[in-house]
């Protein structure tokens, strides 16, 4: 089959990237050909992206509908795979393509002017769906622009009801929970269009068996952007007794704010920020630690990075929000604390850095059930069976 994907970026970021990535290099081992279209380069981690897509195109070297166009017909495509994307040009000229679409879900992007689902003063988690209101009271017309001149973008909620009106044509959602199906319900999508295939990344070892040593090592894995809580953790990190390392894995525009904060919190000698780490680099902080936090006062979609932990061997202590509820079951593979309870999450953290056996038996039920429940092998049946649906579905549909 041959799949023509359709991002964003180009080049490693967060976790739509590696699920990017991983999926199109198991699907190229599968024999199916591959070909992406992309949008600006990140500047990390490009050339296992570029011997994965030998075939693609790069937004903005022609005009959008036209390159498009072009792509189609050259690449021939039986399906159009869409992850990241909010151009309506490119969005309009792939339901005009005549090729099926199906499209991966990764955030609240789609449907939320904001983008995480959650109000940047009070940061309380939003329940609506897009609407209005979205322009008043909560005034997410204006986001953040790290990248512009000015630190502001204005975004028009009219080309958001468009964006979303054009991935309501499209022959398939993908998401990885519950929680993201019940968005986009909530958002007008026809339930029979979406289907769950959660993406857990081949970031595994079987082998990989962590020391659980004296050093109590904790790993935060992720972006440092400010709806990953990485305040919220240091502010918890600094109630925990317990001597402990953590070293946080990552990049983004909260990090000098936090690395601030950490030294106001006295943290310095314990809290270590590693910056950008390539995923093949992370299991060997894994090997090391005694459990894998995450921060995340957003509504996370998923939390594919606490399952990546989980398949290493190590519990995972998280706040409760959006859908990591799901595969995080409290007291069995990790905690999961109230959301923003520093108080709380102080305590899971301290609980198992004191009592390593009940870490060991946690980690082990965790890798159990991660491979139970989210196998990558089943996830990739799951989005092959789809795509010969959706295709099959189209070729009855052009039929005489």
């Amino acid at each position: 089959m041959r799949l023509l994907f359709v991002h964003d970026r180009f080049g490693a970021s967060a976790g739509a990237e590696v699920n990017v990535l991983q999926t199109a290099r198991e699907l190229q081992k599968r024999g199916h050909h591959i070909a992406l279209i992309h949008g600006a380069s990140t500047g990390n981690d490009e050339s296992g992206w570029q011997e994965t897509f030998p075939w693609r195109c790069e937004l903005g070297t022609e005009e959008p509908s036209a390159l498009v166009k072009k792509a189609v017909e050259t690449f021939s495509p039986d399906v159009v795979f869409v992850h990241k994307m909010a151009d309506i040009e490119v969005l309009e000229a792939l339901t005009e393509c005549g090729v099926p679409v199906a499209r991966m879900v990764h955030d609240h992007d789609l449907y939320c002017m904001r983008g995480y689902k959650y109000h940047y003063f009070s940061r309380q988690i939003c329940t609506r769906a897009a609407s209005p209101f979205c322009v008043f009271p909560c005034g997410a017309s204006v986001a953040r622009d790290p990248q512009g001149r000015i630190p502001f973008r204005w975004v028009g909620y009219t080309d958001k009801r468009r964006e979303i009106e054009l991935n309501r044509r499209f022959k398939r959602m993908i998401v990885a929970t519950e929680y993201m199906r019940e968005e986009l319900i909530r958002n007008g999508f026809p339930p029979e269009r979406i289907e769950t295939h959660a993406p857990v990344p081949t970031m595994v070892s079987t082998t990989n068996q962590s020391s659980f040593d004296a050093r109590n090592r904790i790993v935060y894995a992720g972006q440092i952007v400010r709806g990953k809580g990485v305040d919220v953790l240091l502010e918890s990190l600094a109630l925990v007794t317990v001597p402990f390392e953590c070293v946080i894995l990552g990049d983004g525009n909260h990090r000098a704010y936090c690395e601030r904060l950490s030294r106001s919190l006295g943290l310095d000698d314990r809290v270590r920020f590693a910056g950008f780490v390539p995923q093949s680099k992370i299991a060997e902080y894994y090997r090391d630690a005694s459990l894998a936090v995450m921060s995340s006062v957003w509504p996370e979609p998923f939390g594919a990075v606490g399952l990546e932990a989980m398949c290493n061997g190590l519990p995972v202590v998280a706040f409760d929000a959006g859908g990591i509820r799901e595969w995080l079951i409290d007291g069995v593979t990790g905690y999961l604390a109230p959301w923003m309870d520093r108080t709380r999450y102080a305590g899971c953290v301290e609980l198992l850095l004191k009592d390593k056996q009940l870490a060991r038996e946690m980690g082990g039920r965790g890798r159990q059930w991660v491979d139970q429940r989210f196998n990558f092998a089943h996830y990739i049946h799951g989005l092959e069976n789809m795509f010969a649906r959706v295709s099959s579905a189209q070729a009855e549909t052009a039929q005489p």
